[in-house]
């Protein structure tokens, strides 16, 4: 067996550059997602806004004609913020699936040159979980966690500004609680990064494990192996489990 380790470190900035040049050629989706993700942004701040309107004014003084046109603002909001999202999924995923193919061809290409001893080296199956398994976890890179982190500080920030310019005392008091969920998102982040680097490990030894196997199959019975292999396999499987 050919052990699979956890290599290089859990943020790289070169890794980030090389792998930011593939969003170069379509820049211009990813502009226009942008500009998607900051519109939401802006329109998530409008319903606490009209709520509170509706009841500051309308409601308390009961004035239903009033209270219906904020309602219709409302829904209206709603509508348009209902066709961002779905404009800026429907770019981003469109724009990751690209990526995700101009990588896996440029991988493939790159394997179809590498000497037939490097494949003595290395296991198929670790080869097939990089071509096919972790390209698509750099497609839900691109797709929807480089660009929609801006939307999530866009709205983050929109909301606090909302809340100071309504009653920047009562504000004040609600980010008071920040810290603590600065300090709870960082263990959690941690601890998460580590467990999901061991998930792909893990999966790519199965991956390799079960291709050398079936492969080798004529081997693996023609010396009797099947029981060992087998309580092999299970150790490899509940360390993807665990």
């Amino acid at each position: 067996m050919h052990d699979e380790e956890v290599l290089g470190k859990a943020y790289d900035a070169r890794l980030m550059r090389r792998l930011i040049r593939y969003l170069r050629p379509y820049r211009k989706y990813v502009l226009f997602a942008f500009l998607m993700i900051v519109a939401s942004a802006a329109l998530e701040t409008i319903p606490p806004l009209l709520t509170m309107l509706a009841i500051d004014r309308y409601i308390a003084a009961g004035n239903a004609g009033g209270l219906a046109i904020v309602a219709g603002a409302f829904v209206l909001t709603l509508a348009v913020k209902l066709g961002t999202d779905f404009i800026q999924a429907l770019t981003l995923q469109r724009t990751g699936q690209r990526i995700m193919c101009d990588m896996r061809m440029q991988i493939f290409r790159h394997l179809q040159s590498l000497s037939p001893s490097f494949y003595d080296k290395n296991p198929v199956g670790r080869l097939i979980t990089r071509v096919i398994s972790d390209v698509d976890v750099l497609n839900e890179l691109f797709s929807s966690g480089l660009v929609s982190v801006f939307g999530d500080i866009f709205t983050l920030t929109g909301i606090i500004v909302a809340m100071l310019l309504l009653d920047w005392r009562m504000a004040l008091v609600t980010l008071t609680v920040l810290p603590l969920i600065g300090i709870a998102t960082a263990i959690f982040r941690s601890r998460a990064r580590d467990s999901y680097r061991r998930v792909r490990v893990a999966v790519a030894k199965i991956n390799a494990f079960l291709n050398e196997h079936i492969t080798g199959m004529s081997v693996v019975q023609l010396y009797n192996r099947e029981k060992r292999s087998a309580s092999r396999f299970a150790a490899i499987n509940e360390e993807h489990r665990l």
